[in-house]
């Protein structure tokens, strides 16, 4: 395995990574949820959907050329 040329611009700039970061966050608050104890007014299983169609969405990101990030792009 090796890291693209520009991993920098693209961790700090490409939508995917926003995404998963996102959907990371989803995640945690899944998981802490017990220890909320009904402090936030959202059903549980919201954050499970959400982490879901975040995933989604990530993976379209990744496949979409975005402006500054591809090397096709001047």
């Amino acid at each position: 395995m090796r890291l693209a040329d520009d991993w920098r611009a693209v961790l700090r700039r490409a939508w995917s990574i926003r995404l998963i970061a996102l959907g990371i966050f989803c995640q945690a608050l899944e998981f802490v949820w017990p220890f909320l104890d009904g402090a936030l007014p959202i059903p549980p299983r919201s954050f499970a959907a959400l982490g879901f169609f975040i995933s989604v969405a990530a993976i379209v990101a990744r496949l979409v050329a975005q402006k500054g990030l591809s090397d096709a792009d001047p």
